[in-house]
């Protein structure tokens, strides 16, 4: 009989060790889904030897803004990966999902790694891309994906932007660049790997606005498609922020992992695979280690150029912005 109780015990502590176990969504956008399936992977390594728990960690990509509105709507993530401040500021306004001051919660703006905007042109660069106001002339295709559902393309448009009041432009000179520049866009995809696709495999387009983390990727797969990257002489400092989204992880019970998760990040480890994935790690140490991995470029801040993300999206991107005013005149 009292074996019998023994192994009953047994059952029960070994039924309460599977519940104990955490899975957690990561909602993040279109061109993380490599870096994320490596750092997963490690973050439950390290989680597994720091606390004894087994972790699954569940991805969702798309559209930056298309994923950030999906949380806001109810999708019940517990950590949200972005490429912009203001698609996790939605969180904070709709919804109530997280603190209006997130953004304070972890260093650099809780923004661990950061990337920017190049061109990838033709094999030989045919067109003679060099700058941005290549990109402008007549008859020339530029492929941008969407900047209403895209962090790529609105990091494209504003670096655009910038690149003119940055050299003494006057707000109507950007704009009438701006306005030409979409002009010569075909097609606006959803998401930067929708552009990709139009790009390399419909080999619609002379040249493809897209994050430098997406260079290699697209050399290596689209090897066929015989394409080179061209860095402007100035772009943008693209910042990609994180935060917990609070009121889910406090239904979930799951804070505690899904802050480690984010603060991992920041790590040694975190900021390694980071770099093997061209995003430019937020550690000195390791971007020296990786520094024949990342050309030295003019970079300007979204604060700099713009005011801030909230202004900016008043401005531009919200219904009857600027950008709007823009696609009205195409």
């Amino acid at each position: 009989m009292r074996n019998v109780s023994l192994l009953f015990l047994g059952l029960v502590l070994a039924a309460s060790s599977v519940q104990a176990d955490t899975t957690l969504l990561n909602v993040s956008y279109d061109v993380t889904r490599e870096f994320y399936k490596d750092y997963n992977a490690a973050f439950i390594r390290h989680w597994k030897q720091q606390s004894g728990e087994t972790l699954t960690v569940n991805q969702s990509h798309g559209g930056s803004s298309k994923q950030a509105r999906s949380v806001a709507d109810g999708l019940e993530a517990d950590v949200i990966t972005m490429n912009q401040a203001n698609d996790i500021d939605i969180l904070a306004t709709h919804g109530k999902l997280i603190p209006a001051d997130w953004a304070k919660r972890l260093p650099n703006n809780s923004a661990p790694y950061t990337s920017t905007i190049v061109f990838l042109v033709r094999r030989g660069n045919p067109r003679a891309i060099k700058d941005w106001d290549d990109l402008v002339k007549p008859g020339v295709s530029v492929v941008i994906p969407n900047p209403k559902t895209s962090g790529n393309g609105r990091y494209s448009y504003l670096a655009a932007w910038g690149y003119v009041t940055k050299k003494g432009g006057t707000e109507q000179k950007a704009r009438e660049f701006v306005t030409k520049l979409f002009a010569n866009v075909p097609v606006f995809d959803g998401g930067g790997r929708a552009a990709t696709t139009t790009f390399a495999q419909r080999n619609i387009g002379d040249a493809l606005l897209t994050f430098e983390s997406e260079v290699q990727l697209i050399q290596k797969e689209f090897a066929d498609s015989q394409v080179e990257v061209v860095y402007p002489s100035q772009s943008i400092l693209a910042e990609a922020p994180v935060s917990i989204v609070d009121k889910v992880v406090d239904k979930r019970g799951t804070r505690k992992q899904a802050q480690a998760y984010l603060d991992y990040l920041y790590s040694d480890e975190g900021q390694e695979i980071a770099a093997k994935h061209h995003f430019r790690p937020r550690s000195e140490k390791v971007l020296n280690r990786y520094a024949a991995s990342f050309k030295p470029l003019h970079l300007f801040t979204v604060d700099e150029v713009f005011g801030g993300w909230t202004r900016l999206q008043k401005v531009h991107f919200d219904d009857g912005g600027i950008y709007d005013q823009i696609l009205l005149k195409q």
